[in-house]
């Protein structure tokens, strides 16, 4: 068997830095992705497997798991789901629609595709680590939030159940990150102007990258980070539990 690890998302900002990180240290991984395109370019830069298509669409959890344990000739170490959303809107002008999309999206579809990655992960010889994304908005409470936050929250209580349920065989953790300079944060990153002004809220007076938390993933993921599970980890400049100096 081969350590293979299953990244959804996986040409996304944090989903192909965290990629990167695994393939460093000598790891096989399976990419799933919907955009034909890059997904296929960092494949090849990885020499990585991958499965094209929407979580969403019938059958692609199905496609991409036994891609995946077949590229890890019947087991899988580990499984990175780094599919979100950021859909921020005062509680006023948020409706049904936006609810379901977040938590189909952020919580629905990983739990679906951990139970259907189950029978690989439970093969793997030095066990197997599950790692999941939430936000520093479910623990600091930020205005305009409600949605992704309550759909974010329910991510951190999957992974609690998760882990222990799980255990021993299977870890399973959580990251949750503050703003990072991704495709999917591009709307609140693209005015300098804005971007800043977030990033001073930060004591490190910054905005995150998926540089920044590809290591720690990476670590959860793997048998480095073998003793670790059931733990919600902030990677957020210190925003979730520091008030920068004025």
């Amino acid at each position: 068997m081969t350590d293979t690890f299953l990244v959804y998302g996986g040409t996304g900002g944090i989903g192909s830095e965290v990629a990167r990180q695994l393939s460093s240290t000598g790891k096989k991984v399976h990419l799933v992705a919907r955009e034909a395109g890059p997904l296929e370019a960092l494949a090849r830069e990885l020499k990585a497997s991958f499965t094209i298509g929407d979580v969403g669409d019938p059958g692609v959890i199905a496609a991409a798991t036994a891609d995946a344990i077949a590229a890890g000739e019947g087991a899988l170490s580990g499984l990175v789901y780094a599919i979100g959303t950021i859909n921020l809107k005062p509680f006023t002008r948020l409706n049904e629609a936006d609810f379901l999309r977040d938590f189909t999206v952020n919580a629905l579809w990983p739990a679906l595709a951990i139970q259907a990655a189950l029978p690989g992960l439970q093969l793997a010889e030095n066990g197997a680590g599950i790692v999941l994304f939430s936000t520093v908005a479910v623990a600091q409470g930020f205005p305009a939030h409600a949605s992704v936050a309550m759909a974010k929250g329910a991510v951190e209580g999957l992974t609690l159940a998760l882990a222990a349920e799980l255990a021993p065989k299977i870890r399973v953790n959580c990251i949750a990150p503050s703003l990072t300079r991704t495709k999917l944060a591009g709307r609140l990153v693209a005015n300098a102007v804005t971007a800043d002004a977030i990033a001073e809220m930060h004591a490190l007076k910054r905005l995150g990258t998926g540089k920044d938390i590809a290591p720690l993933a990476a670590l959860l993921a793997s048998g480095e980070g073998g003793w670790i599970t059931g733990q919600i980890i902030g990677v957020d400049g210190g925003r979730s539990s520091l008030r920068p100096k004025g």
